[in-house]
Parts: C-alpha cells; structure tokens; sequence
C-alpha cells in the first residue's frame, strides 16, 4: 500500500477536478490524504469526503503573502510525519512551495508529481509571464518527478524547453460521464420548464469562477446585439467569484435581467448544460476548459476563444467556433451563426461529442493509472 498526498491552493480544486484520482488511489488500495485551504464553505454544498486526512493549510494565490510561508512549514511538518510514496500537487501557488517543501524528502524515495492546469508562459502571452513564470516552472522542474500536463502545447513546451523532469500528457482531469451525456430531446424540454425556461428560448450557457481571466463581461456585452436577432436569447452564467457584483450591475444597468440569470454557484451545473443550446467560453488564458469538454458530451456546440487550451478543443466550423475574446461583436455573429443554421448546429453538436470522448473521467483515469504504474 502507498500513501499519496494530492495538494492545491484551494480543497474546492481537488473536490472539483480530482475525485476520479482519490477513487482510483483508493480501489488500489491506497492510503489518500489532502493538503489545501479550505475553502468550501464557499462553493455551496461542494463536498470531499473521500480522503483519509484533510490538511487545512493557509496557501495564498498571491507569490508575495506570507500565508505562503507558513503553508511552506506546515507542508515540512506533514512530510516529516506521514512519509508519503507519492506528492502529487496542482496550481501555480501550490506547485511552487509544495514542490520547495518536498525537496528534501525526495531524497528519501517520495516522488513528486505536478499537474501543469496551463503554465501561465505559452504561445502569445505577455513577455512578462516568461521572464517571471518559465523561469520558475524550469528551476522547479529538477525538484519534480513527474509533470504532468493537460494541454498538448503545454507538453511540447517542456519538452522543447528540456525541463528537467519526466514529461506526461493526460487529457485534462476527467468530465464526469455520469452527469454529461447525450439525453432525449423530451428530458430536455422538462427540464427547461422545471428551471423556468420554454422550449422556444435559444439558451447560452457560460460556466466558471467569475474573475477577470475568465472574462464574463465580454460575453454579456454581446448580448443587445444577440437580442436584436434573437429575442428569445437567453444566457446562463454559472459559478461565483470576485466578479458577481460587478457583472450583476453591468446586467441591471444594461436592463438584461430578463434574459441573463446569474445561478451562483451550483452542484448540478449539468442540468443547466443539458437545457443549453450552445455553450461559450471567453478566458483569455485557458489550460483544457473542462465547462467546454462537458458541454460537448451532451452534444452542444461550443464557441470559444482563441487560447492554446481552446484551439485543443475546438475544430473551427467542425465542431464549433473560435472568436476573439475580446470582440464581443465577433461572439455575437458566432451566436447568430449557429442560431441561423439549425443543419450547422445539430452537425457540430454530433463532432463535439464524437471529440469529447477523449478527455472522458474513463479515458483520463486510464492515463493516470500508467503515470502511477498501478498496474505493475
């Protein structure tokens, strides 16, 4: 039996994204444990209840918080007492000082794994995210055993870079196919009408923490164009984050209250993707987009912007489009587009789901248990 700790910035990371893992960890009998802030009074009946411990550290988002340090300590301490086989840990904060904390027990037969969500140095970002970040992500490399990343760019980044570590590639942390899949057009429309919507609406869904990066407001500033054209237009915009007053002002001010709901954050966010006729993503930066991978196992065209975690989802014209995220006059006719050409539409839906089955929790879970050779 092993004993792996799995670490992020945030629990609300790991019970989001990694429970496949935990599973999988545990049906090999493996002893699992988690080290993160917790932070999931927040995120409104989110639960993890799988691990064996719970860690409660106080990582910070921000490089400069001495939070930092102190989740540094608390790490060393836990190391020193668990002695854990495997390290494995996500997100750019957590990365950095798990990785720094776990140094010194590497030497001793812990192996250190790092999952890249999307390095924030890629092809098109500011100089300055590769002066600050590529550094750092290549120094700590020589302190990883395995990096593991969910984006193709990202992969050949280290490679061509020589990061000093073993390099994998999985298909982003696993869509749940038990809750996004292709349903019956009349489980559709009851759920439509359950939720307050009819069947003549043509709905958008939009699913995500609410912050700057993710960049709802270009999304609801394509909305009067849309409505022009489509008057039944309707837009769902699911999650929480640092951005819910000032995006529920922009809609009052816009007078869009009629046709945008704001959900909060949900935990049956697939009843909102099966009801959608499309689904967007504007992120500037962007690892995979699991709301995009979701929505295309229940069939949905997507539209997302041009990012290097986008154009590995995305065919253009195939299975859905790439616009600017910044130009929400070129969302709005991408919209229109779809709405337009119903043949398009239901075509592009099929290719999404056909595409989709590769970055399934199934498939991802493949691709973990050869990482953690829980085979041999």
């Amino acid at each position: 039996m092993k004993k792996v700790l799995l670490v992020a910035t945030v629990q609300s990371h790991i019970a989001q994204f990694h429970k496949p893992l935990i599973n999988l960890l545990k049906e090999k009998g493996h002893e699992v444990h988690v080290a993160a802030k917790d932070n999931l009074a927040e995120k409104n009946g989110l639960k993890l209840d799988e691990p064996e411990k719970i860690f409660n550290i106080p990582f910070d988002r921000s490089p400069l918080s001495r939070n930092n340090i102190i989740a540094y300590l608390k790490l060393k301490k836990i190391f020193y007492k668990n002695k854990y086989d495997i390290v494995h840990c996500n997100t750019p904060m957590g990365g950095v000082v798990t990785r720094l904390a776990a140094n010194k027990y590497r030497r001793n037969g812990t192996k250190v794994f790092y999952t890249a969500h999307g390095f924030h140095f890629y092809k098109g970002a500011p100089k300055k995210n590769w002066i600050i970040y590529y550094p750092i992500e290549k120094f700590l490399s020589r302190y990883t055993d395995k990096l593991i990343a969910i984006s193709i760019e990202d992969f050949n980044t280290a490679k061509e870079k020589k990061f000093k570590t073993k390099i994998e590639h999985i298909h982003g942390v696993g869509a749940n196919t038990d809750k996004y899949f292709l349903t019956s057009n009349k489980l559709i429309q009851d759920l439509r009408l359950q939720i307050g919507y009819s069947k003549e609406d043509f709905i958008c869904v939009c699913t995500g923490e609410l912050n700057d990066n993710k960049n709802q407001i270009s999304v609801l500033r394509a909305v009067p164009a849309i409505l022009k054209t489509i008057p039944n237009f309707k837009l769902i915009l699911a999650g929480n984050g640092p951005k819910y007053t000032s995006l529920q002002k922009f809609i009052t001010e816009m007078d869009l209250v009629d046709c945008v709901r704001m959900t909060g954050y949900v935990t049956d966010l697939e009843k909102y993707v099966m009801i959608s006729d499309i689904a967007v993503s504007l992120s500037l930066r962007e690892g995979l987009g699991l709301n995009l991978i979701e929505a295309m196992l229940c069939a949905k065209p997507v539209i997302g912007s041009v990012n290097r975690g986008h154009k590995e989802l995305i065919n253009h014209l195939i299975n859905g489009l790439l616009v600017n995220p910044l130009d929400s006059e070129e969302l709005s006719d991408a919209i229109i587009k779809i709405y337009r050409d119903q043949e398009m539409k239901s075509r592009m839906g099929q290719n999404a789901l056909l595409h989709s089955q590769k970055y399934t929790r199934e498939s991802v879970i493949e691709e973990l248990t050869k990482i953690y050779e829980l085979n041999c």
